[in-house]
């Protein structure tokens, strides 16, 4: 009989939930665990019934202990908390024992902070001071220090913008017709494809990397809104400074501009897009909506 892949998912959101799709997809023998804030539960998703486990703050359920150190595979979404990783925090003393052939940290593009819309890659400077890229950038080098102690093979994904079926710029500008009047320059990358990132990092012969995950084609934010218009064919589409907004998440995001080069990515994972730039992302999106 063949042997199960064991996955760990802390944090079970719509990332990890592709990549659950992708795998059956694929043909994949594999069994997962992940947790979520509120009570241990049995549940089912793409017909695989499976454990999700409380994890909050520094509360969780102790049976948790015993499926992580079986896992094969180790994913981690959960974001840092007050600029620390929970999960490094509370569960470094287990890790560090256990035998998983393969953990991501799910990092951000933030880390690189404002460029003024270069290019950036690996190896620039990591300049966030955001407090999404400040957090992130303190995090990613804990995870490097815990790997490089204990020789863990311990990668981390620098993830841009993500876009999908279900939360989309298409969504937000047919609602209220609106975008943000800052020619800043961000990268993207759709879900799907983040999960096809995600497993082939898993399954690479490669070991502690740190890579980009994004598409092929930067834009301005005008760009992408002004494509959107054109295929919702929304002609009275309205610019709002950024000043305008009280949500001080967005102000805090339109800080920053930068290009993510994924010329790594592609090298070392032999990956190839299946929605390249926002532009085959947004159509497919919208063709498959009506």
């Amino acid at each position: 009989m063949m042997n199960k892949d064991r996955f760990f998912f802390f944090g079970f959101g719509q990332t990890a939930r592709y990549l659950i799709k992708n795998l059956e997809q694929s043909k994949k023998k594999f069994t997962f665990s992940a947790t979520n804030t509120k009570k241990t539960t049995l549940k089912t998703f793409c017909k695989k019934k499976f454990v999700s486990f409380k994890f909050k703050d520094k509360l969780y359920d102790k049976k948790l202990i015993k499926t992580l150190s079986q896992a094969d595979y180790i994913l981690i979404s959960i974001p840092p908390q007050k600029k620390r990783d929970l999960v490094l925090k509370i569960f470094s003393k287990y890790l560090k024992k256990s035998k998983f052939k393969k953990l991501i940290y799910l990092s951000a593009t933030s880390v690189y902070g404002n460029h003024n819309g270069k290019w950036v890659n690996e190896n620039s400077k990591l300049k966030g001071n955001t407090k999404f890229g400040l957090g992130r950038k303190i995090v990613e080098k804990s995870w490097i220090k815990f790997r490089n102690l204990y020789k863990l093979d311990i990668n981390i994904l620098r993830v841009s913008g993500i876009y999908s079926k279900e939360s989309n710029v298409l969504k937000k500008i047919s609602k209220k017709s609106i975008y943000v009047k800052e020619k800043k320059y961000f990268s993207r990358i759709r879900i799907e494809d983040l999960a096809r990132i995600i497993k082939k990092m898993f399954y690479s012969q490669k070991s502690s990397l740190i890579l980009n995950a994004s598409d092929d084609k930067p834009a301005t934010n005008i760009e992408v809104a002004n494509f959107a218009a054109k295929l919702l064919k929304i002609k009275n589409l309205r610019p709002i400074p950024i000043a305008n907004f009280k949500n001080k998440m967005i102000k805090e995001f339109y800080k920053d501009s930068k290009k993510v080069s994924n010329k790594k990515m592609k090298n070392k994972l032999f990956i190839k897009l299946k929605y390249p730039t926002y532009k085959e992302g947004l159509r497919n999106i919208f063709n498959n909506s009506r």
